[in-house]
């Protein structure tokens, strides 16, 4: 199947939401994990495709918008890490080998990112890896 606009934006939408599920999955998002997420997306997540949002900038840029909307609503890391399971789950074809270890990537680097991965966090790591497969 292939992979539409629309997916790749709900892609980068639920990634941000996973990202936030491993940064608040200990109770609170540190600024370093916020700093982690911002730096990853600028280095590689910009460059995987060429997909854009409605107004012409990078698809990819969807993960920091999403992460930060989500720090001023406090979801728990389960209601976000479901959400993006339910996604994942629907659009599979969206998630090529190599976004799947940039993911896991990224979701371990969030998690190193503020004092080592902590108990939450090896959970939620665990779940990722067991999700993608």
């Amino acid at each position: 199947m292939k992979n539409t606009p629309k997916t790749m934006n709900g892609l980068y939408e639920n990634l941000g939401k996973l990202f936030y599920a491993v940064a608040i999955s200990d109770g609170s998002v540190h600024a370093k994990e916020w700093d982690k997420v911002k730096e990853i997306v600028k280095e590689d997540w910009l460059y995987i495709d060429d997909y854009t949002d409605r107004y012409g900038t990078d698809a990819a840029n969807q993960i920091e918008i999403v992460f930060d909307v989500l720090m001023e609503y406090t979801r728990t890391s389960e209601e976000c890490f479901e959400e993006f399971k339910d996604f994942y789950l629907e659009h599979p074809h969206a998630f090529s080998s190599k976004i799947k270890l940039l993911t896991k990537k990224t979701a371990n680097a969030i998690a190193n990112s503020f004092s080592g991965k902590n108990k939450s966090e090896l959970i939620i790591l665990a779940k990722i890896e067991l999700l993608l497969k």
